[in-house]
């Protein structure tokens, strides 16, 4: 999977230019409620890729850092303005973010959620609440399942995870794990971990906020 985001580095935000009206409401949704929740605070961006998410979180955090195991989508995110020079980025690992230095009280992690392992989600959230602390703010989103959408679904009966075969502009093919959620899923999941969780379920896309409990 990481050699699929680093070939799809000068691709990727092109997921978020879908010609849907109702896709993109949802996704107007998304970055007011990002804008809103990461106001004034200091953020730790998982998987931040080319800085799509980071762009919309800097127009109103105190100050964002970036991590993103990929190098070729850091120089992406790094080369773009940013005026407020309240944006850093870090090469670094989403399951060993105690190597990020800084001090957090807000967790950003947008369209990583669904490219876990199930087998790792709980040592992952682990790890990232430790790394903001109790009484920290988190907010996550991702895609719903629409069929036909992004690629074919592919499931197999020895793995619970699922997978998504995708083509990138140079003919190359991939298969990249992929999971899709249910409010109840997402529940069960978030809320033996948080206090204040709120879940939204759409018909793009899904979110969970909450404190780290």
């Amino acid at each position: 999977m990481q050699e699929y985001y680093g070939a799809r580095a000068e691709e990727y935000e092109r997921i978020y230019h879908r010609e849907d009206g109702e896709f993109q409401q949802e996704l107007g949704l998304l970055s007011e409620m990002v804008k809103k929740q990461v106001e004034g605070r200091n953020v730790l961006e998982v998987a931040c890729g080319t800085g799509y998410w980071t762009e919309i979180a800097a127009s109103t955090a105190k100050h964002i850092v970036g991590v993103d195991i990929r190098p070729e989508v850091l120089q992406i995110a790094k080369s773009k303005p940013w005026p407020a020079s309240n944006a850093a980025f870090v090469l670094g690992d989403a399951y060993q973010l105690s190597e990020v230095t800084g001090a957090f009280d807000f967790g950003l992690a947008n369209f990583w959620f669904s490219h876990i392992p199930k087998n790792r989600i709980e040592s992952f959230l682990q790890s990232f609440h430790q790394r903001l602390g109790t009484g920290a703010r988190v907010f996550i989103a991702d895609n719903v399942y629409v069929p036909g959408r992004g690629g074919e679904l592919i499931t197999n009966e020895h793995s619970e995870d699922t997978y998504k075969r995708r083509e990138l502009a140079d003919g190359s093919m991939h298969e990249i794990i992929k999971n899709y959620y249910t409010y109840e899923e997402l529940n069960d999941i978030f809320k033996p971990l948080s206090q204040h969780l709120r879940i939204f379920v759409g018909s793009s896309f899904w979110y969970v906020s909450y404190t780290v409990a």
